[in-house]
Protein backbone atom coordinates (compact mmCIF):
# COMPACT_ATOMS: atom_id res chain seq x y z
CA UNK A 1 0.00 0.00 0.00
CA UNK A 2 1.29 3.45 -0.86
CA UNK A 3 0.77 6.45 1.39
CA UNK A 4 1.44 10.00 0.28
CA UNK A 5 3.29 11.86 3.00
CA UNK A 6 3.37 15.64 2.80
CA UNK A 7 3.91 16.56 6.46
CA UNK A 8 6.16 15.44 9.28
CA UNK A 9 3.25 14.40 11.48
CA UNK A 10 2.08 11.97 8.79
CA UNK A 11 5.52 10.36 8.73
CA UNK A 12 5.39 10.20 12.52
CA UNK A 13 2.18 8.17 12.41
CA UNK A 14 3.59 5.75 9.83
CA UNK A 15 6.83 5.22 11.76
CA UNK A 16 5.07 4.65 15.06
CA UNK A 17 2.54 2.28 13.48
CA UNK A 18 5.29 0.17 11.89
CA UNK A 19 7.45 0.19 15.01
CA UNK A 20 4.57 -1.02 17.15
CA UNK A 21 3.55 -3.64 14.56
CA UNK A 22 7.13 -4.94 14.71
CA UNK A 23 6.82 -4.99 18.52
CA UNK A 24 9.90 -2.84 18.91
CA UNK A 25 10.53 -0.26 21.58
CA UNK A 26 12.04 3.05 20.52
CA UNK A 27 15.32 1.92 22.03
CA UNK A 28 15.27 -1.39 20.15
CA UNK A 29 14.51 0.36 16.85
CA UNK A 30 17.30 2.86 17.45
CA UNK A 31 19.77 0.05 18.18
CA UNK A 32 18.77 -1.95 15.11
CA UNK A 33 19.00 1.14 12.89
CA UNK A 34 22.25 2.34 14.47
CA UNK A 35 20.83 5.73 15.44
CA UNK A 36 20.25 7.53 18.71
CA UNK A 37 17.04 6.83 20.62
CA UNK A 38 16.18 10.53 20.64
CA UNK A 39 15.99 10.45 16.82
CA UNK A 40 13.18 7.90 17.00
CA UNK A 41 11.39 9.88 19.69
CA UNK A 42 11.75 13.14 17.74
CA UNK A 43 10.50 11.64 14.48
CA UNK A 44 7.50 10.07 16.20
CA UNK A 45 6.71 13.47 17.67
CA UNK A 46 6.74 15.06 14.20
CA UNK A 47 10.19 16.61 14.03
CA UNK A 48 10.58 18.13 10.59
CA UNK A 49 14.32 17.86 10.05
CA UNK A 50 16.42 14.72 9.93
CA UNK A 51 19.43 13.53 7.95
CA UNK A 52 18.33 11.49 4.94
CA UNK A 53 20.81 8.74 5.78
CA UNK A 54 19.40 8.50 9.31
CA UNK A 55 15.85 8.23 7.99
CA UNK A 56 16.93 5.59 5.45
CA UNK A 57 18.42 3.44 8.24
CA UNK A 58 15.19 3.59 10.24
CA UNK A 59 12.99 2.88 7.23
CA UNK A 60 15.16 -0.10 6.26
CA UNK A 61 14.68 -1.71 9.69
CA UNK A 62 10.91 -1.16 9.43
CA UNK A 63 10.84 -2.47 5.83
CA UNK A 64 9.47 0.80 4.46
CA UNK A 65 10.42 1.94 0.97
CA UNK A 66 10.56 5.52 -0.28
CA UNK A 67 9.01 6.08 -3.72
CA UNK A 68 9.64 9.32 -5.58
CA UNK A 69 7.11 10.36 -8.17
CA UNK A 70 7.35 13.28 -10.53
CA UNK A 71 6.25 14.09 -14.07
CA UNK A 72 9.93 14.47 -14.88
CA UNK A 73 10.63 10.90 -13.78
CA UNK A 74 8.76 9.62 -16.85
CA UNK A 75 11.36 11.30 -19.06
CA UNK A 76 14.23 9.97 -16.95
CA UNK A 77 12.81 6.45 -17.16
CA UNK A 78 12.38 6.68 -20.95
CA UNK A 79 15.90 8.03 -21.34
CA UNK A 80 17.36 5.20 -19.25
CA UNK A 81 15.51 2.58 -21.31
CA UNK A 82 16.69 4.09 -24.59
CA UNK A 83 20.33 3.87 -23.48
CA UNK A 84 20.01 0.17 -22.64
Amino acid sequence: MEVKITQADQLAVVLKLHRKAARLSRIQLAELAGVGKTVIYDLEKGKESVQLDTLRKILKVLNITIVITSPLMVNVSKSSNEKS
